[in-house]
């Protein structure tokens, strides 16, 4: 695949906008993507990384806006103990220092995550389908059952015996899975 802009180069990245609806695919070469300014997730010429694109997440942060409007005190600093990495160098950076980091800033980052992640804190991960149908089953169950729970804090039995005739429903298809494969 040629370049669309010089014509010349092979094109090496292509680009999917969509501006109201109407998608357009453009493909260009290094060249011409670093000087039309597309060339944003690397280090090219228009300067914006993705550890800037992280940056601004984090400062869209209504609690860490306030925090900059206020004036800085060294009580507020907050700082890793392993690596001594404060939070105001994560921002810059992009990434941790070490792993001991995300407990120390959980608190910072913890609404940034949620807005990432459509509101979860905690990443689920995926299984791949062909080899995962009865792990599948087994999550489906294991959140049946913290429903289950809160159903019977709340009192709400019927809906409670419901969804205990549906965890044994998945129990029993996983034992039969069991007794299948064997």
């Amino acid at each position: 695949m040629i370049c669309q802009e010089c014509n010349e180069r092979p094109a090496t990245l292509h680009f999917t906008k969509v501006v109201n609806g109407d998608k357009t695919v453009v493909k260009l070469c290094e060249k011409c993507a670093q000087e039309k300014g597309e060339l944003f997730m690397m280090n090219g010429a228009s300067g914006f990384s993705f550890n800037d694109l992280l940056a601004g997440l984090i400062n869209f942060d209504p609690m860490i806006q306030q925090q900059k409007s206020q004036p800085s005190t060294t009580e507020h600093i907050i700082q890793c103990d392993v690596c001594k990495m404060t939070f105001h160098q994560f921002v810059k950076l992009g990434r941790f220092g070490c792993a001991h980091c995300y407990q120390t800033f959980n608190d910072e980052i913890a609404p940034v995550l949620k807005r990432l992640h459509g509101g979860n804190l905690v990443h689920g991960g995926k299984v791949p389908k062909r080899i995962g149908g009865s792990i599948h089953v087994k999550k489906k169950v294991e959140s049946l059952k913290e429903d289950l729970r809160q159903l019977i804090i709340e009192e709400e039995f019927e809906k409670a015996a419901e969804v205990r005739d549906q965890i044994r429903s998945l129990e029993s298809k996983i034992l039969g899975g069991k007794e299948n494969s064997e």
